[in-house]
């Protein structure tokens, strides 16, 4: 894409050219990135110890598909959101992990914007779907994102004089994760086992300060998650936590939760399941910021069984997962994905 702004100006809303791709990046990955992130925030064998990886369905050691997420968020912010009067993201629609990133792989980006709009409430933020693909070095795609990027419009108009809504007809209410008691769950159950409805808690985590900021460092470089004066200027109104930050810790809940229920099934004597790798998410949101003090507690319900005639041996498990804070405000909302082995093979 051509900069279409001014020299040393910020590429603003009016800037972002629908359809031309920006191509950027350089990033070798090392097995030592691969290993601290999985030990910090995705500690299975497949992230975190290159011989017991061999032994998992990845077949050795990869990048957890969170941080491949991390790593794309920093050289997009690298070589695009720097430059960009960015204002965030609410969320992203779709992403697919097509093939684990491993060490040594060698990766670049490309951000193309495919539709865009000013927001009839904000006639001065922008809202931009935009396709994000990870790119390696014979040009095949390992990971791919969905997303929505706000960013400021340079020119706002007036906003449009109000109009009365036609009345919509209300929609049933859709259940809260947060009604009734999780239960805490048998250890990785065969996929035939598992029952729609079911729920479990993953725990909570509280973000400080120094976190919010070394995440950021190294994955989010954006001012609103370095530095508390610009952070008062955007539109969160405070330093807040990444959205990928926010992910990792429910990442990191999920495992310590499953490994510590799932060592006591084992001492029980119970067979379980291999569960993983996940093809990817969709439907992920951050409805509010997480800042400074928050506390983030995680429920998941499984919503969805899905058969696989290309994978007869296993299936497909779809978990509504959400965080929310002390308050009660949900901040974090996805539509998680795992490959689970079935106790027998699908009949087709």
């Amino acid at each position: 894409m051509q900069q279409r702004a001014k020299s040393g100006d910020k590429l603003h809303h009016e800037d972002l050219a629908v359809g031309e791709p920006y191509a950027f990046g350089h990033k070798v990955v090392t097995a030592e990135e691969v290993i601290a992130f999985g030990r910090a925030f995705d500690p299975q064998p497949m992230h975190t110890d290159p011989e017991a990886a061999k032994a998992t369905p990845v077949g050795g050691l990869c990048a957890s598909g969170w941080h491949t997420c991390a790593m794309m968020m920093r050289m997009v912010a690298d070589g695009l959101l720097g430059r960009a009067a960015s204002l965030g993201s609410p969320g992203i629609d779709e992403v697919r992990w097509k093939r684990p990133v491993r060490p040594g792989d060698v990766l670049s980006m490309r951000y193309t914007v495919q539709e865009k709009r000013v927001l009839a409430s904000r006639p001065d933020v922008g809202l931009a779907k935009v396709l994000v693909e990870l790119v390696d070095a014979t040009g095949e795609v390992p990971a791919l994102w969905l997303t929505n990027q706000l960013t400021r419009v340079r020119h706002p108009e007036a906003a449009p004089a109000a109009t009365a809504a036609k009345p919509k007809a209300e929609a049933a209410p859709t259940p809260s994760l947060w009604d009734g008691t999780a239960g805490i769950g048998e250890g990785d159950a065969f996929f035939e086992d598992r029952v729609i409805g079911e729920m479990g808690d993953l725990g909570s985590h509280t973000f400080t300060r120094e976190e919010i900021i070394d995440f950021a460092r190294q994955f989010d470089p954006q001012p609103f998650h370095l530095d508390e004066e610009a952070a008062k200027a955007s539109l969160f109104g405070a330093l807040c936590a990444s959205g990928w930050h926010t992910a990792a810790h429910l990442i990191r809940a999920i495992i310590v939760t499953r490994q510590r229920i799932n060592a006591g099934a084992l001492a029980r004597g119970a067979r379980l399941a291999t569960y993983g790798p996940s093809p990817g998410f969709r439907d992920l949101r951050w409805p509010k910021p997480v800042y400074v003090g928050d506390t983030v507690s995680y429920r998941s319900r499984l919503i969805e069984k899905i058969d696989l005639k290309s994978r007869p041996n296993r299936g497909l498990l779809a978990n509504a997962v959400e965080g929310r804070n002390q308050k009660g405000e949900i901040v974090f909302a996805v539509i998680s994905l795992i490959l689970a082995d079935r106790r027998e093979p699908l009949r087709v």
